[in-house]
């Protein structure tokens, strides 16, 4: 196991591209030397070609810089890598099988919320025109009678998220990145199995990367012998493949059509605190009721779909809502899907424009802070006009190496007069934004690359809904016991350690 999992880690692979390009330099002296400039000029020409593949590819900037580099630094084997491991998308074949499912899934059964759209457009132009965005880059619409309940951190969600499952007469559907057996999950699977005896129609779909060490093999094989139908997301091959960037990272629950659950725990003991760890885990989850569930359905069967190479008739699966009486109290809620199946990066516009919208503040906590110019400019350029933005991230990692890349960039937010803030008890997994008392997200999105341009996620946007001040107030309860990274603190350090930095910020893509 320790084998396959140094193969797949990413610093081996580019350790190892580097002594294959110093043994076949050295080879090529001792062996070839007659033939060293014909080598050359033929590594110069197909190093051009690839340069010039990648600056006219659609790939954001951070990535085809830290390529452009990598290829042209170790040419052959940077070339290799490139093309065996660099690309964004999947292989064409899951690519166009998943795209025209998701396509087809949103486009026929996610419904046409013109009317509240219009509602939003006459309280908030600037709340019209980020929900629009969604709507029409994510299908998924603006929903007025759904509230909302958020819960950090995410043992308060424990005993809500079983309490919910008994309740379940119809079916309960689970997307999760990470399954590992605990007293969470121990919990979940014994409620799942007593409701498989009464009929429930219970479906599960895991991500087979992100429960790798977690999962003995072929789990779904022993849950389909307990009835529950299951699924596993992208299966890993020890073959370097592009198809292995791509995750499905997003945690799901869904109850009869009632009741969606989703945020940053996996059913793992950490996220509940019940096993400790890096220190104490701090993560958050929102409960979604009422009509905007119908969106993280269909999400559920586009990928059950794919898994599955059937077709689904969504409409079965939903439920009207029955808080229609009180619709206007909870404000707007619009659940939103991203994907990398295309060149569109939803999730990272609903942040800039978050970002760009706020007037008085943005309060952000995120497990990892390693962002492209567009994120760094949106940030700054919203502190530098007075706008009080704040950040909290871990003190405790769970990935050293990320660790790292995230406190490289603190210099450049600092200068750009964001605050920073590292939580002392330990590691932060939760990611919300919350501004002006009346815009939040909360989700499964990290403010890194491969959330933001490779994985499947999804998250919850909200306008004037009631838990957005529950939002707020964890966020200041958790600035209490988190530490503010002083700029001096930052600009102190030795000339290595600045060179290994900005090293880090320009191959923090491919990481």
């Amino acid at each position: 196991m320790n084998r396959i999992k140094l193969f797949i880690n990413k610093t081996f692979i580019v350790s190892l591209s580097v002594v294959l390009q110093i043994t076949l330099f050295i080879i090529m002296i001792l062996y070839f030397r007659d033939y060293l400039p014909v080598f050359y000029m033929i590594s110069y020409i197909i190093s051009i070609a690839a340069v010039l593949w990648i600056v006219n590819n659609r790939m954001n900037p951070g990535f085809k810089i830290a390529w452009l580099i990598f290829i042209l630094t170790l040419p052959i084997v940077g070339i290799l890598i490139y093309f065996l491991y660099g690309g964004k998308k999947s292989g064409r074949k899951m690519h166009d099988k998943l795209n025209a499912i998701f396509t087809e899934m949103q486009s026929n059964f996610l419904d046409n919320q013109e009317k509240v759209l219009l509602e939003l457009k006459a309280a908030d132009m600037a709340a019209y025109r980020q929900s629009y965005y969604i709507q029409q880059q994510s299908l998924c619409p603006v929903y007025r009678n759904s509230p909302c309940t958020y819960y950090s951190p995410g043992e308060c969600a424990y005993n809500v998220i079983l309490e919910e499952l008994k309740k379940a007469e119809e079916y309960i559907f689970l997307e999760y990145f990470i399954i590992d057996a605990g007293i969470f999950w121990n919990s979940v699977l014994e409620i799942l199995l007593e409701k498989v005896k009464k009929g429930v129609d219970v479906r599960l779909i895991y991500d087979d990367m992100g429960s790798l060490f977690t999962l003995p093999p072929h789990y779904n094989r022993k849950l389909e012998s307990l009835g529950i139908k299951c699924r596993v997301f992208n299966p890993f091959i020890p073959i370097i493949s592009a198809k292995l960037n791509n995750r499905d990272h997003r945690k799901i629950l869904l109850i009869d059509g009632k009741i969606a659950f989703t945020g940053g725990i996996n059913l793992a003991d950490e996220y509940i605190n019940v096993k400790e760890r890096f220190g104490y885990w701090k993560d958050s989850v929102i409960l979604v009721q009422g009509e905007a569930v119908w969106s993280f359905i269909v999400m559920f069967l586009s990928t059950w779909n794919y898994l599955s190479c059937s077709k689904e008739d969504a409409v079965h699966f939903r439920r009207k809502s029955s808080f229609i009486k009180d619709a206007h109290s909870f404000g707007f809620v619009q659940p939103y899907a991203d994907t990398p199946l295309d060149y569109e990066g939803v999730s990272e516009t609903v942040y800039i424009n978050f970002i760009n919208k706020a007037s008085d503040y943005v309060y952000i906590t995120t497990p990892y802070l390693i962002i492209d110019n567009e994120m760094i400019t949106a940030l700054c350029n919203a502190a530098k006009s007075g706008v009080d933005v704040r950040i909290i991230t871990p003190s405790i990692p769970d990935k050293k190496l990320v660790h790292m890349m995230t406190r490289s960039f603190y210099q450049l937010l600092l200068d750009g007069e964001v605050k920073i803030y590292e939580y002392q008890p330990g590691f932060i997994h939760s990611k919300t934004f919350v501004a002006d008392d009346c815009y939040g997200i909360v989700g499964t999105v990290n403010l890194d690359y491969r959330s933001l341009y490779l994985h499947f996620e999804c998250g919850v946007w909200m306008y004037q809904n009631e838990c957005i001040k529950d939002i707020k107030k964890d966020f200041l309860d958790t600035l209490k016991v988190s530490t503010l990274v002083a700029p001096d603190e930052i600009r102190i350090k030795h000339w290595h350690v600045r060179l290994a930095s900005s090293i880090m910020r320009i191959f923090a893509p491919l990481f």
